[in-house]
């Protein structure tokens, strides 16, 4: 009987499953949304409860579309949102809603906590510095607003680990690498938890756990009559979801680079060596031994639906495409800045604000939405410079995710970063790599290059040598207008926030 394996991946605006074979075949992909909470300014909370009610659903759908009986299911992997913050009880439910990594709540925390540990190479330490995506803060924002959540908390984790360990029924405790890595409590020169950091913030170390990495297995479907799965197929740790997508858009060289148009703006790089900059974040990669430089934008794909739901009564993106499609590059002098839920890197300000800047009457709604695509693609472009900085060379560059489907929006991408990219078609993204991972795990797959059976290029996208330079101008407005306008920017973040 031939063996399959399940990718679960637990995103920012749905729960994705998709099965593969060993031979390289992506058989089926489905999923079902999931609405982000922001009841207030700058916060960014879902429902767990919400994710675990999906996989519910999803695996039998899945297994019924793909013809599949469960028994051929050898094993599970689970990627998702990270460094997600989840708290839960002695039973392992969830205390509250999730606090997001793009929750910017907890600004008055960051500052307060890097005061503290002033004396500290947190950097040096834990691979990146102190940002509204680290953990610390927000526990800290939880002990001075709900003490009563963190009086019932036994543990916490990420969404991926909080899933599988749903599928374990709860057996098993754990915490993944990149998800200790990215909570900012993790020691990344002796791969242990920070002990003076915990004690400084006040975290409970019985709060987490061992870590493991991605592909090694960490226990077994239980309770198998809520997924309808084998009881006793192995799952494995898991992966944060970008790692994951990198992975499965085919990186595994140094220098290969993707280009991740998802609900957050993702940018990852593969490098031989470790890069700690106080602009990026440090993943170890899938593959050991590798790491994975990378940034990412609070706000991409989220950006470009408020603006379709709230501005443009839900018009469709092919006919707002269509419309931008009309203007010239540079949107007739337009420029959008995209920090529209604070902005984690390269300039990790939870303060920061969006804006829109040279608006005249001749304007189009045309005009501002291909003025957001082109601020996003200039806060990739950023990201780009700051990898050229630290010395790490371009080698593959891809392009992946919801918002790559947008033919104009690639097009932009290449024309302002003067880079050729390859568009992968059909892909599932994170939820391959996860399901990659469990043949990993499990020995069903033997080497990491296998990946690249999966992978299939859509085309290459050329830039255009004549946009450029005149990008590079509007770039400089860009980079120029957010560091004019800090102060402004801080004082309009204090005024929503009362």
């Amino acid at each position: 009987m031939e063996k399959f394996l399940l990718g679960i991946d637990i995103g920012t605006t749905s729960t994705k499953l998709a099965l593969i074979n060993t031979s390289g075949n992506i058989i089926t992909s489905i999923s079902k949304e999931v609405h982000l909470i922001s009841p207030q300014p700058g916060w960014a909370e879902e429902d767990p409860h919400s994710w675990w009610e999906n996989v519910k659903f999803l695996i039998p759908e899945i297994l019924i579309k793909s013809l599949l009986y469960p028994e051929q299911i050898a094993a599970v992997g689970v990627s998702g949102m990270v460094p997600t913050l989840i708290c839960l009880d002695e039973k392992g439910n969830p205390l509250r809603n999730s606090i997001q990594q793009n929750d910017t709540r907890a600004w008055k925390e960051i500052e307060e906590l890097k005061v503290i540990t002033s004396h500290l190479d947190i950097l040096e330490d834990t691979g990146s510095e102190i940002t509204q995506q680290s953990i610390a803060p927000k526990i800290m924002w939880l002990q001075k607003n709900e003490p009563n959540i963190l009086a019932q908390t036994k543990s916490i984790c990420g969404s991926y680990e909080f899933i599988t360990r749903k599928l374990t029924g709860n057996t098993i405790k754990y915490n993944e690498n990149n998800w200790a890595l990215e909570s900012g409590l993790f020691n990344f020169n002796n791969r242990t938890w920070h002990n003076e950091l915990l004690h400084i913030a006040n975290i409970k170390s019985e709060w987490l756990s061992q870590t493991y990495g991605s592909h090694e297995i960490i226990g077994c479907i239980q309770g198998s009559h809520e997924t309808c799965l084998i009881e006793g197929t192995p799952i494995v740790a898991g992966a944060a979801d970008h790692v994951a997508s990198a992975f499965s858009a085919g990186l595994i060289n140094d220098g290969d680079m993707l280009i991740k148009l998802g609900g957050a703006g993702d940018i990852l790089i593969t490098s031989q060596t470790p890069v700690r900059d106080k602009r990026l974040y440090l993943d170890y990669h899938l593959i050991p031994g590798l790491y994975l430089p990378n940034g990412c934008m609070a706000s991409s794909g989220s950006l470009i639906k408020w603006f379709q739901n709230e501005l443009t009564n839900k018009t469709a993106l092919d006919d707002l495409e269509a419309e931008a499609q009309k203007t010239s590059s540079g949107s007739d002098g337009l420029i959008t800045l995209p920090y529209f839920l604070g902005e984690k890197t390269p300039l990790n300000n939870p303060k920061a604000r969006g804006m829109v800047i040279g608006l005249h009457l001749g304007h189009t709604r045309g005009h501002i939405y291909r003025s957001i695509l082109e601020g996003i693609g200039f806060g990739f472009y950023h990201h780009i410079e700051v990898f050229k900085e630290l010395g790490l060379q371009l080698n593959k560059i891809r392009i992946t995710n919801g918002g790559s489907k947008s033919k104009l929006w690639r097009q932009i991408i290449a024309d302002i970063t003067g880079l050729e990219l390859e568009s992968i078609i059909e892909h599932p993204g994170s939820s391959l790599g996860a399901a990659f991972i469990a043949g990993m795990g499990s020995g069903e797959i033997q080497e990491w290059s296998d990946i690249h059976k999966y992978i299939k290029i859509e085309e290459t996208i050329f830039p255009d040598s004549n946009k450029y330079d005149g990008y590079q101008k509007l770039y400089k407005i860009y980079r120029s207008s957010y560091e004019k306008l800090i102060e402004e920017q801080e004082m309009l973040s204090n005024f929503s926030l009362h």
